[in-house]
């Protein structure tokens, strides 16, 4: 069974940074486009952040308005998200998935963005 485990977060000031990791065990992800989503309340909607394919390329999402970039390590199974320029509005539960959310959702670290 795929785990998804993700790390990193923290209480951080408005426009700082932080960098995000998630390690997947239970499969190998170097076939696979990976995904950075938040959830902002608990139960309710995630939005994806930001999305990667396997080669290592970025896949632009509007959200993030080019403050963060994604970015992985196949061998180690790992993604990663370097959050820049943060705003309360960051404030959220990130999570990795694959883009089509088809493996169990992890639990997620918490970021919170004070002003």
């Amino acid at each position: 069974q795929v785990h998804l485990v993700e790390s990193g977060g923290g209480v951080v000031q408005s426009g700082g940074s932080l960098k995000l990791s998630c390690t997947v065990s239970g499969t190998w992800i170097s076939i696979y486009d990976m995904a950075w989503y938040r959830q902002q309340t608990p139960g309710k909607f995630r939005e994806m952040v930001a999305s990667i394919d396997p080669t290592g390329r970025p896949k632009d999402v509007d959200s993030s308005k080019g403050r963060f970039t994604i970015s992985r390590d196949n061998m180690e199974r790992t993604i990663f998200l370097q959050m820049n320029s943060l705003e309360p509005d960051d404030t959220a539960t990130y999570f990795c998935n694959s883009p089509d959310e088809s493996w169990p959702w992890g639990q997620g670290t918490q970021v919170t963005v004070s002003s």
